[in-house]
């Protein structure tokens, strides 16, 4: 459902309490006190059978006895009462309710499954239950049970825990922190994170938006979400449980150890472009500095302080974050000595005494704010009994203020030690975010930092994969059917080698043997040629061969592999009389010195599906715990950012007689794994450990994988497993045109930014006017990575390619709403190439997606004089009428249910 019906919940006409009561410490009380304080500027109605009036207001006995229609139901009886007073609501015709009331049961016949029925059936939505409720405080809407009342701002807070989103609130009425809405979810049963997200990443009073996640429900849905609203505006996250491990028993390979719960809900975070902060003081801070600061150009901070000491302090700080000092230029030396004639100090952070007096204060603030090698200044002012907090305060902001036109206008960050709250007050008033710490303050301007980092992210173009980029997908998907078919659950190292070897990614040789003498008659052509040896165990029970000593390098000679193998079998019998043991695998002891011991593989996340797992291999690797995590689908660009977040990638390059180790190879391993996963979903576990690396490339010694029949983890279409929707291959097609010509039609992919950009080249201006509805002479790279970069689950668009030189004859595009009803479409075909049947075409193939997707009705905007495109709207049945508030524009729409197959 999405946004279907929110503005009942946050922009009503009318609301009415069901439960409301005069009894001291009521849930029912404290939500009526609290609506009517607000000032809320509707209709107002409480409902209570056992009373005429509360607190001087007039009840009414039951909600069919109101005269008008409620909006927006609140509802704090018992347990027991709530469906049949969410049935009252949307008998009256509300839109939404709000349940307040804990204690509803789960499993059926329970008062919740039939009120979450009731939401499925009657289209009601449904906030809660047990949460603290809704404040939307631009319409004076406090429809919660908080103690305190936030003022109007352009925050958003969405909180699973009541607890929280009431302290958040408690902490902003200190801080002058304003609010466009808070609202505790609750358990969550209809509204959730993915339709507020939704909500909010359109809403225009809300700038920027904070989460307090627990658990995901639907994780397909808050990952398009939440990918969406990131690209609108910052969405900041916290979630508990970073230390949180599974259940020991479930870990069968390094990769699932790797791969803790939190560790994929910070993947999912990462990839949809969100700012997680690990506390409350650092959502705090981030709050202030977001509520603050609208806009950020830049990284490099200077810092400018009237004590010497936390001055340094503050750049220290900002130096363990990764972050950038901002540079003292000639100019602004030259500057401050004429300000601060022997009285400042300093490089990265300049330190001024503190009786420099007002004239001299502002003046060296204007030689920082001056600065072109900062983007950001911090002011650090420690109050002396000659330089008053308050006076030193009125310097800035006058300052700050003063700044002569054209100037840059330079984001300031204020921390005034001593918690001087006059100064405090008169900072926070003049819009200057301040903290009570200089820690706090490098915190907040990183937050700006890593945010503006995640936006470019989001823009960037990956590298294109190699021409040899090709995967024997059914020789995999075979091996793993006939596990399948066997009943087994883990594949043996030959099956494992194959699989890999299927999807390019080197293996050492391997040979399975079921005795000693067995693998000692394997291992005699190697020992012959010069090669040593390697044994190990081979049992789908036992999950780390080095548990029971089970591996044996380096072994010269028959004899010795005929005893290393012996002995293997024997001690694994007695450490595990219940294991099924198989016998040995025999490899070749690969001697490559200065190659890199790494780990990459798969693990199955219960909330998100595969994820893929990098990060410091060997047998210690649970005890290094040097990993990093990415949801996938997966393109090489975020393969390198993948390994760049492990500390392991400082070691792949070159150092002292050390090569570099072959990053590329490496990365290219990665997106091997998350096509395998997206290829064959009945792999649940796949473990690469040791992957050497070195300057040769990269190698796979052990590889284990576990299958699993598929269980689908995700509604609707698309990948049954993968939170984010991958690249719909099914919707690759080949076209011939009128002119008897070919072309290839697949959906548009990252890394096609380049051939779009010269697809414009071959697009006359009047028909760029006719698509933009406005001249378009520079294509920058944010505008062509906005056609480029899709979320598949709300969007698609098909691009038409020249199969012969790879050029590109002409894109269609599709938009889903958040509520999955409506679809807008744009279409545009190089203009060399006009009738040749190329739109109509890809027309079709856009209508024919919508249907797949589900979508009710496509629509779009056409210019008036672009009598083409509505001559071929009309013939495909499109409904043409003039745009109300536009003369120049016609609004066509499309059944898609009334559209032919």
């Amino acid at each position: 459902m999405s946004t279907y019906r929110l503005s009942s919940v946050f922009r009503p006409q009318a609301v009415a309490v069901v439960g409301a009561s005069p009894r001291a410490g009521s849930v029912g009380r404290a939500v009526m006190r609290n609506l009517r304080a607000a000032g809320f500027a509707g209709k107002l109605a409480l409902v209570n059978p056992r009373f005429a009036e509360i607190d001087g207001m007039a009840t009414v006995a039951r909600l069919k006895d109101l005269p008008w229609t409620p909006d927006l139901v609140v509802i704090a009886t018992p347990a027991a009462l709530v469906p049949q007073v969410a049935a009252a609501a949307a008998d009256q015709g509300a839109g939404a309710v709000i349940v307040l009331t804990p204690g509803l049961g789960e499993g059926p016949g329970s008062a919740a499954a039939q009120l979450e029925e009731l939401a499925r059936a009657r289209g009601l939505r449904i906030l809660g239950p047990h949460c603290l409720g809704v404040i939307a405080p631009h319409v004076r809407l406090n429809a919660s049970i908080a103690a305190h009342y936030p003022q109007a701002g352009d925050l958003a807070l969405i909180s699973q825990s009541g607890a929280i989103a009431a302290g958040v609130v408690e902490w902003s009425a200190q801080r002058g922190i304003g609010f466009s809405a808070v609202v505790s979810l609750g358990q969550a049963m209809d509204v959730d994170f993915g339709d507020l997200l939704d909500w909010f990443a359109t809403d225009y009073r809300t700038r920027a938006i904070l989460l307090y996640v627990e658990r995901i429900g639907d994780a397909r849905k808050f990952m398009s979400a939440a990918r969406a609203a990131a690209r609108a505006k910052p969405v900041v996250v916290i979630r508990p449980g970073r230390h949180e491990r599974r259940p020991r028993q479930r870990l069968m390979t390094h990769t699932a150890a790797l791969a803790t719960r939190d560790a994929a809900y910070g993947a999912a975070f990462r990839r949809a472009g969100l700012l997680r902060v690990q506390s409350l003081d650092e959502l705090f801070a981030a709050a202030e500095t977001l509520g603050r600061i609208h806009g950020f150009p830049g990284e490099r901070l200077g810092i400018l302080s009237t004590g010497g000491g936390v001055g340094r302090l503050a750049l220290d700080r900002l130096i363990d974050l990764d972050g950038l000092p901002g540079q003292v230029s000639e100019q602004t030396r030259q500057a401050l000595d004429a300000a601060l004639p022997g009285l400042w100090r300093g490089e990265a952070a300049v330190d001024i005494i503190g009786n420099t007096g007002p004239e001299r204060y502002a003046r060296a603030i204007h030689a920082m704010l001056d600065e072109p090698g900062s983007d950001a200044l911090l002011i650090i002012n420690v109050p002396t009994a000659m330089s008053p907090a308050s006076e030193s305060a009125r310097t800035l902001i006058e300052a700050w203020r003063s700044r002569p036109a054209g100037a840059q206008r330079k984001p300031v960050f204020a921390v005034w030690l001593g918690g001087d709250g006059e100064a405090t007050a008169m900072l926070t008033a003049a819009g200057i975010p301040t903290f009570a710490t200089e820690s706090d303050a490098v915190e907040g301007f990183m937050h700006l930092v890593r945010h503006r980092q995640a936006q470019a992210a989001l823009m960037e173009t990956p590298p294109s994969l190699p021409e040899d980029f090709v995967v024997a997908t059914a020789t995999a998907r075979a091996r793993v059917e006939a596990a399948l078919a066997n009943g087994q659950t883990w594949l043996d190292p030959l099956a494992a080698a194959q699989v890999l070897g299927a999807y390019g990614i080197p293996t050492a040789p391997v040979w399975r043997a079921a005795d000693a003498a067995e693998a000692a008659r394997l291992a005699a052509p190697l020992i012959a040629q010069g090669q040593t040896v390697a044994v190990k165990i081979l049992s789908p029970d036992i999950a780390h061969k080095s548990d029971i000593d089970g591996v044996r390098l380096n072994l010269i000679s028959e004899a010795a592999v005929r005893e290393a193998a012996e002995g293997m079998l024997q001690r694994a019998r007695l450490a595990r009389p219940d294991a099924r043991i198989e016998g040995v695998i025999v490899q070749p002891t690969l001697l490559r010195p200065k190659a890199r011991e790494l780990i990459a593989g798969i693990a199955d996340d219960e909330v998100f599906g595969p994820v893929v797992v990098f990060g410091r291999g060997g047998t210690a690797v649970e005890v290094i715990n040097d990993k990093a995590l990415a949801l996938p689908p997966l393109d090489l660009r975020l393969a390198h950012e993948l390994i760049g977040r492990t500390r392991v990638s400082r070691i792949l390059k070159a150092y002292r007689d050390v090569p570099a180790a072959d990053e590329r190879a490496v990365a290219l391993v990665l997106v091997k794994l998350a096509q395998l996963a997206a290829d064959i979903p009945e792999i649940r576990e796949l473990d690469i450990n040791p992957l050497l690396a070195d300057a040769d490339g990269v190698i796979a010694l052990d590889a284990r994988i576990a299958v699993a029949p598929t269980r689908r983890l995700h509604k609707g279409r698309g990948h049954p497993r993968f939170a984010i929707f991958p690249y719909p291959r099914e919707w690759e097609r080949t076209l011939v045109l009128s002119d008897g010509s070919i072309a290839f039609v697949r959906p548009v992919r990252p890394e096609d930014e380049a051939m779009f950009r010269e697809f414009f080249t071959h697009v006359s201006d009047e028909d760029l006017r006719l698509r933009f509805f406005q001249s378009v002479r520079h294509f920058s790279h944010e505008f062509i990575a906005r056609l480029t970069q899709l979320d598949y689950a709300r969007s698609i668009a098909l691009v038409a390619i020249r199969p012969e030189d790879g050029s590109m004859l002409g894109a269609v595009r599709l938009l889903a709403d958040a509520n999955y009803d409506r679809g807008e479409y744009g279409i545009l075909v190089r203009s060399d190439l006009k009738g040749h049947g190329l739109g109509w075409r890809l027309m079709t193939i856009m209508i024919e997606y919508a249907r797949w997707l589900g979508l009710n009705v496509v629509e779009g905007q056409v210019l008036r004089e672009n009598r083409t495109m509505l001559e071929m709207c009309r013939q495909f049945g499109f409904q043409v009428k003039p745009d109300r508030d536009d003369p120049t524009l016609m609004d066509v729409t499309l059944p898609v249910g009334d559209h032919p197959a």
